[in-house]
């Protein structure tokens, strides 16, 4: 590979997008239960009170159900929304999937503009997709630099989600990435010690 983490992280995507897309809907969506089954064991998902969560796209384990469980708990339950005025998601709060989301920029699902913003300080957990993860903790963004800003601010911890085919040997490091706290996968939880 090149020393350009540009460059290599580039053909990284690439390959880890092969992975997803080779990976039949049925294994997404067994994968995507599994993960969601070992997150509801965990301790900080039982004592978190505030959790932002994500809208999966198509090749993204997908929490949806855990979401409407947070939901349906009392939970404080969040959604990244784009912001054009700084270039990068925010939190913003839900009280129902349906009625409060709709498309946004990338053609994500987003909480609508009368959803109140959420106080970062506030969130517990943050379940953070990407195109690739490593057991160090370091995550593979989409190569905008848009979640890491997001995932910056936030003191609460910082779970990577992704399926086992996402697990990558070396990332590639920027200045601006930011480490996960922990990885979920369909047959994994890793805490990352620092």
């Amino acid at each position: 590979m090149s020393q350009d983490p540009v460059l290599e992280k580039r053909e990284l995507r690439r390959r880890l997008h092969a992975a997803l897309a080779a990976l039949p809907e049925r294994e997404r969506r067994d994968g995507s239960a599994q993960a969601c089954e070992r997150l509801r064991s965990q301790p900080i998902w039982k004592n978190a009170r505030a959790v932002l969560f994500y809208a999966a796209l198509p090749t993204e384990i997908d929490l949806s159900d855990l979401l409407q469980e947070a939901l349906r708990e009392g939970k404080v339950v969040g959604l990244p929304r784009f912001s054009k005025e700084i270039a990068a998601y925010e939190a913003v709060q839900i009280r129902n999937f349906t009625d409060d989301c709709a498309p946004g920029k990338y053609g994500i699902k987003e909480p609508l503009t009368q959803c109140p913003h959420l106080p970062l300080n506030q969130l517990d957990l943050v379940l953070a997709p990407g195109v690739g993860f490593n057991a160090t903790g370091r995550r593979l963004g989409r190569g905008r630099g848009y979640y890491d800003r997001l995932l910056a601010q936030i003191r609460g911890v910082k779970c990577g989600v992704a399926f086992d085919q996402q697990i990558a040997g070396q990332i590639p490091r920027e200045h601006h990435d930011v480490h996960m706290n922990c990885i979920l996968t369909p047959t994994r939880w890793l805490e990352i010690s620092e």
